[in-house]
């Protein structure tokens, strides 16, 4: 199964998802905050950051991501659709979206939370590192950041940090020497 960008035919199947799921994510407790959230992922749909996994007519796993804010915001897969790599799938695709160069950011459960067993161990698999502890909806978070990929610097950025490093060799061989 492959990640693809959903859109607005896919949404009530993604809705059933997130109902499935929502005990897991503090902020959807309520009709109206379903509500809210549907057209949260319309917005995201509309501007391409809204990545799903289909199994035939079924949406099976979601995640949402902001390119400005370079960030996965969100990231479900159905319960029955579990250990298969369709979350593995959709972070992989959002990476692939977002601004490699910078450090890229998700929220997710404390290390002290058995609903962070899952999640912390992917974000960790992906290279995530544990970061700052934060609050969403009332609910104790950790921030994970996945820091910026030197490969994916642009060339002028490289050739300067390596100017850079030459330029502090040179340095310390002149002060070894005595100048």
């Amino acid at each position: 199964m492959e990640a693809v960008f959903g859109d607005n035919s896919c949404i009530d199947s993604w809705m059933r998802l997130v109902r499935e799921v929502r005990r897991s994510f503090p902020g959807l407790e309520t009709e109206e905050s379903l509500a809210e959230h549907k057209q949260t992922v319309l917005k995201f749909m509309g501007k391409q950051q809204a990545l799903c996994v289909m199994d035939k007519e079924t949406v099976a796993g979601v995640l949402l991501f902001s390119r400005s804010r370079n960030m996965i915001c969100c990231l479900a897969v159905d319960p029955a659709h579990r250990r298969r790599g369709l979350a593995s799938t959709l972070l992989r695709k959002a990476l692939d979206e977002l601004d490699r160069s910078r450090e890229i950011t998700v929220t997710t459960f404390r290390e002290t939370d058995e609903k962070g067993i899952a999640p912390r161990a992917l974000y960790r698999k992906f290279g995530f590192q544990e970061g700052e502890l934060t609050e969403e909806f009332g609910y104790p978070n950790q921030i994970f950041v996945l820091y910026p990929d030197i490969g994916s610097m642009p060339n002028a950025i490289l050739e300067s940090d390596e100017r850079n490093k030459r330029c502090r060799e040179s340095n310390r061989n002149q002060q070894k020497e005595g100048h």
